[in-house]
């Protein structure tokens, strides 16, 4: 049983969050900086972006956490902190010690996450100024996790974010979780900043699979716009504090957890793609019938992440040759002849391709169904294979060039 709960990263027992404005952002009116801390050490994992050009966060988080462990985690937005030189790596370091000092820890317990605009110097002392009134503003409640998620916020037009309750050994276990992105999104990583606590207790070695395997079926079968950030992390904290036996090994405990992890995961990985930027059209691509599932992945993500069957979304135009295009290049053995296709949506279901070809069908229907703010192309191969998956994206928009061509200003 997976049950839903209210208060994000501050559902599990023992988490406190905040989030303030410390001057990062022009605006005085919205948060940039934020602390996610537990008093109790966690075992932790994380995964980083597979950009080439990292962050100094990255950098300093990928040290701080490679024993496992950590009391939390200080992030801003506004500010990148990328392409910033030895300087940008110096302030990465400050901001975790700037965290630390006000518990009186080492640095190295805490991960440091930024986002924003790259090659842009880290106002530091605006910071260091902050860091006592953003330890302030921890909470352990709704309000607390709210203003920590605000504060890492740049293009999101929505909260993400969500928590659940499980059992485990007789004990309520919660995991709670918050995620921000919007754009630069594509399947290689995660993409996004993720931050998810969790009062469980797990070994470090398991929580790491169970992360992984979260966002191999979630985060990254995500494409807003093809581009793959310097600054992408997700970080997952396990303090332990549900009381239940710790998991050590991949028993019926660790099965319920990481089953409930991935469930948070796509969540999250669901509203990530809803709110891409410029998006009116929350896009899924199902692919059935394939040898494999990760050659439906990889068809899948390809028909996803074409810029054509985006627009075509967009329009509503049942422009189902953009959808074999996009299948054709990916790079993956299938029979074109025996590929079916149909659009979906609340107002209905659609057929437009049969056996690779076109199949009599109402334009004016297909325009209904196309023009809900969700919409899924279902293919299938017709192969004997049983390969399936889900992955999801958006509608390329005018907002998204609108959006990207003034970001800095």
């Amino acid at each position: 049983m997976i049950k839903e709960i209210s208060g994000g990263v501050c559902a599990p027992q023992g988490f406190r969050a905040g989030g303030i404005w410390c001057g990062i952002k022009a605006s005085g009116t919205k948060r940039d900086l934020a602390l996610i801390y537990s008093e109790k050490l966690c075992t932790a994992a994380a995964m980083y972006t597979s950009n080439r050009v990292k962050a100094a966060s990255i950098l300093v988080s990928q040290i701080n956490l490679a024993k496992g462990r950590c009391h939390g985690i200080i992030a801003n937005s506004g500010n990148a902190n990328a392409c910033t030189g030895s300087a940008g790596l110096n302030h990465a370091k400050a901001m975790a010690s700037f965290a630390a000092e006000q518990f009186a820890m080492q640095p190295e317990h805490f991960a440091v996450a930024s986002t924003g605009v790259i090659g842009v110097p880290m106002p530091i002392e605006r910071i260091e100024a902050a860091a006592e009134s953003l330890a302030n503003s921890l909470r352990g409640d709704a309000a607390g996790h709210d203003a920590a998620l605000e504060a890492i916020m740049t293009t999101d037009t929505r909260k993400k974010d969500g928590a659940l309750e499980i059992e485990l050994g007789g004990k309520p276990v919660r995991i709670g979780a918050m995620v921000k992105g919007a754009g630069m999104i594509h399947p290689s990583m995660a993409t996004m900043l993720c931050f998810v606590t969790t009062d469980a207790a797990v070994s470090k070695e398991l929580l790491d699979k169970a992360l992984r395997n979260a966002a191999a079926r979630s985060f990254n079968r995500v494409s807003v716009d093809g581009d793959t950030s310097t600054n992408d992390m997700i970080l997952v904290m396990a303090n332990g504090q549900a009381g239940n036996q710790s998991i050590e090994s991949e028993n019926d405990d660790y099965k319920i957890f990481a089953e409930a992890l991935e469930h948070l995961c796509i969540k999250l990985a669901k509203m990530m793609a809803k709110d891409g930027e410029g998006a009116t059209k929350l896009l899924t691509v199902s692919v059935k019938g394939a040898a494999d599932e990760t050659d439906a992945e990889t068809l899948a993500k390809s028909v996803a992440s074409s810029s054509l069957v985006k627009c075509a979304i967009f329009g509503a135009d049942a422009n189902w040759g953009r959808v074999l295009c996009a299948m054709g290049y990916a790079g993956i053995d299938f029979d074109p002849e025996s590929v079916d296709v149909s659009f979906k949506s609340n107002a209905g279901e659609i057929s437009v391709c049969k056996a690779g070809a076109s199949h009599p069908f109402s334009e004016e229907d297909a325009k209904k169904i196309l023009s809900e703010d969700e919409v899924e192309i279902s293919i299938n191969l017709a192969g004997k294979g049983q390969g399936s998956c889900e992955v999801w994206g958006c509608d390329l928009t005018y907002d998204y060039v609108k959006i990207n061509g003034d970001y800095r200003s």
